[in-house]
């Protein structure tokens, strides 16, 4: 499967840029295709101007030349893939803005929805499994990608993941999640 993996992180020494490596290492081992679009060093601007507002009159609209080529390049991929840290309980400002110009109405949502097979949201997350149930954090995340986004754009196979506690600096618990990343990658096809 041809997979667009999206990375979103400011830094490239990060934690989320090391997962994102070890994932497309396990998908590349799995077999699949993947392109790397990192949203940070490619330039993008998640800001959503005029040229890129929706219009529900006019399903036929034409975006910028910027969201278009985004468009073209989710085209291109059956899968996708999201690898993130988990900020304010949501994705961080640059895949909000990713979402909001690309998955744009008449390409992910409207009269045409996306086409892609499966996506899987993968996040990295400061607080433990416990302390994201606490308050049902973590329900509230998997329904926003899930159901808010992935399924309202057509996308019947979501999953959300998360590798918790990533501010936990033992090396056995780093090396873990980047194992969990690892094997998220190699069985993409099979969650």
């Amino acid at each position: 499967m041809k997979v667009l993996t999206v990375v979103t992180h400011p830094r490239t020494d990060s934690l989320t840029m090391a997962v994102a490596d070890r994932f497309v290492q396990g998908l590349k081992e799995a077999g699949h295709e993947t392109e790397v679009l990192d949203l940070y060093r490619s330039g993008f601007d998640p800001v959503l101007n005029e040229p890129d507002e929706p219009d529900w009159t006019d399903s036929g609209k034409q975006y910028s030349a910027e969201v278009h080529t985004e468009m073209e390049r989710m085209n291109r991929h059956e899968g996708l893939a999201y690898i993130f840290p988990l900020w304010w309980y949501g994705m961080p400002a640059m895949l909000k803005g990713y979402i909001d110009r690309v998955w744009n109405h008449g390409f992910a949502y409207g009269p045409r929805k996306l086409h892609h097979r499966k996506v899987l949201w993968l996040s990295l997350a400061a607080a433990t499994s416990e302390q994201l149930a606490k308050r049902k954090y973590d329900e509230m995340v998997h329904h926003q990608l899930n159901v808010g986004l992935a399924e309202y754009a057509g996308i019947s196979t979501s999953k959300t993941e998360f590798l918790y506690d990533t501010l936990n600096a033992d090396p056995g618990h780093i090396q873990d999640l980047l194992e969990q990343a690892y094997k998220h990658g190699l069985h993409y096809s099979r969650e």
